[in-house]
């Protein structure tokens, strides 16, 4: 057989492959119906079943069955055909596999083996194990923690399996920390349950050629019940004691008296509703009090986002106005850290909800993704006990106060709860492809907080951008009167959209902020996106530059194009930096280009 074109089985369990030198499709054509008859060869082709799927036809191959009468196999048939010849040979290639799976120590090899049959290459792969181990590695450690990260990339390294046990997710085991090392300091290492120490111990015992021999040590035995415990998902430790709102016993009994129905108010049709007449009067008589009382109460239901008015015109009132549960809210459906009941307990304060968050989901980039941040496991996220923690905090989102925040508070809140929700989005909703496919991934996605529902595009564009239009779209995320732009800013950062990140790998790098500093780590994150290969690159033979897409689409929030350069200059680093101040400098002009974006998943 000439110019043989190889055909491969993958079997990704076992990580093999089989390669068979099947005939090329010019073969196929030359003889395609082998010795049947010339009368049969004047038939028509029979097409496959409409429900199997069709391969492409050779070049050539289309033009030559129309201008031609005669009939042939088509290529899956001929294929077929030959896997049946071959059948033999499949069969004992298949006896063989096993015989790779150990060498003769009964132990997996690390190497890729191959042998040839009659006909057939077969190819396996063994993965690499991790070391086994009888015992377990554990280790206490912090997000955003730098030795913690040192002693996580070194296992990794190693191929070691660990348990992480990260205070700030898990923080009932903060005591646990004190009562075994007497201190609260992390990283604390632990083989089986006897302690380590931290990085410096790590290093010595590397350093000093002895780690291998300590691991066999103490790690060749069971691990005993007394060792540091991996968290079990499912059990929260006991921790901080919710209080139940004030309201909420109020809230129980009139949402089941109050006449909720379909009205029509303003020649609008609206759903599940009250009016504050009706509540008015229902809390009089579960409160035995006065109307003045009554309508006070309403007030407070409405400022802590049990109830709002329809259309967010006004404070409640008593009279005609019409009023509605937040469960009944329309956008209610499309909040993913609403589940099926208002959060009842007494509001906490937004800027420790937005630190638990981010510590929370800080921990699950750094346990889920890659060292650098470029690739992230959402199957293990969405599996796992830190993710479901961070699900439940986020409830705590649904009435908090969002006007007790400081500037930066605010700031650093949207943006690390941006982050946060894309990660989210991407475990709900999955990732959509370009630009124009993504607007239910930025759009549709949402969380209840402070009583209104936020998306990705209402916090990029309506919070942080002033309320701008996004691109490539002609209505603004708010409309007059919308009660969120009270917390919009008054003035647009250019630097958030290198702190935005959108689950792609044309994005930012993925970052959690601290209100303290956090323009000093916008302008870090800025260089950092501009050293990429996708970031800023400078032609001084074409005399141009090339800058991330990203500010191609918000150009309304940075300064004009040809002043571009001299602002980016301040964020590139030196050899860059000295490119750009060559062409700036000399007095020619300077030609602006976009790069690609890269639209895929960071998997």
């Amino acid at each position: 057989m000439e110019n043989p074109l190889p055909i491969a089985i993958d079997f990704p369990n076992q990580n093999i492959q089989i390669e068979f030198d099947a005939p090329q499709a010019d073969e196929i054509n030359a003889n395609p119906t082998g010795d049947q008859s010339d009368s049969h060869r004047n038939g028509t082709i029979i097409p496959p079943h409409s429900l199997l799927p069709k391969p492409d036809a050779p070049p050539g191959l289309l033009k030559k069955s129309l201008s031609l009468p005669e009939t042939f196999d088509s290529p899956a048939s001929a294929i077929g055909k030959f896997f049946r010849e071959k059948r033999n040979s499949v069969s004992e290639a298949l006896k063989r596999i096993s015989s790779l799976t150990k060498d003769d120590d009964g132990e997996e090899d690390l190497l890729v083996k191959e042998f040839n049959l009659d006909g057939v290459k077969v190819v396996k792969t063994l993965k690499q194990r991790s070391k086994e181990l009888s015992g377990r590695i554990s280790f206490f450690s912090r997000s955003n923690c730098r030795d913690s990260t040192a002693v996580r990339s070194f296992l990794r390294e190693r191929n070691l399996s660990y348990v992480e046990i990260n205070i700030d997710v898990y923080p009932g085991r903060e005591k646990e920390l004190r009562e075994r090392t007497g201190g609260d300091s992390v990283p604390q290492l632990f083989f089986n349950e006897k302690l380590i120490g931290g990085l410096a111990a790590l290093n010595s015992l590397r350093n000093g050629g002895t780690l291998e021999a300590k691991l066999e040590e103490i790690l060749g035995t069971k691990c005993p019940d007394d060792a540091p415990a991996p968290p079990v998902y499912g059990f929260d430790e006991e921790g901080e004691v919710a209080v139940m709102d004030e309201m909420a016993e109020i809230v129980k009994v009139v949402r089941q008296r109050v006449p909720i129905q379909d009205r029509i108010t303003k020649m609008k049709f609206v759903k599940n509703c009250f009016s504050g007449a009706e509540l008015v009067e229902e809390l009089i008589h579960q409160l035995d009090c006065g109307r003045k009382k009554a309508v006070e109460i309403g007030k407070q239901l409405g400022r802590r986002h049990f109830i709002h008015h329809v259309f967010g015109d006004n404070e409640f009132e008593d009279g005609n106005h019409f009023y509605r549960f937040l469960e009944h809210e329309p956008f209610i459906p499309k909040c993913f850290n609403f589940r099926g009941v208002v959060n009842d307990s007494e509001p906490k304060d937004a800027a420790a909800v937005s630190r638990r968050l981010t510590s929370i989901m800080s921990a699950i980039v750094e346990s889920f993704g890659s060292d650098d941040r470029l690739k992230l496991d959402y199957l293990g996220i969405s599996n796992s006990e830190e993710f479901r923690r961070y699900v439940n905090v986020a409830e705590d989102l649904q009435r908090v106060d969002l006007l007790t925040l400081s500037y930066d508070e605010k700031l650093a809140f949207f943006l690390n709860l941006h982050n946060s929700m894309a990660i989210h989005a991407v475990i709900r909703m999955g990732h959509p492809g370009g630009m124009i496919d993504r607007r239910p991934f930025f759009s549709d996605f949402m969380y209840v907080i402070g009583g209104h529902s936020y998306s990705l595009n209402s916090i990029r564009n309506g919070i942080l951008r002033r309320n701008r239009r996004p691109p490539f779209s002609l209505i603004k995320p708010f409309s007059n009167g919308d009660n969120r732009l009270e917390l919009s800013f008054g003035k647009v950062i250019e630097l958030i959209h290198f702190g935005l990140w959108d689950a792609t790998r044309g994005s930012p790098w993925i970052r959690f902020f601290r209100s303290e500093g956090i323009e000093s780590e916008l302008k870090k994150a800025a260089r950092e996106y501009f050293e990429r290969k996708d970031g800023v690159q400078v032609d001084l033979a074409k005399r141009k530059v090339y800058l991330p897409r990203i500010i191609k689409w918000y150009s309304a929030d940075f300064c004009q194009e040809k002043q571009l350069p001299n602002w980016i200059i301040n964020y590139l680093d030196a050899s860059k930096a000295g490119l750009l101040t060559h062409l700036i400098s000399d007095g020619g002009s300077v030609n602006i280009a976009y790069q690609d974006y890269d639209w895929s998943l960071n998997l």
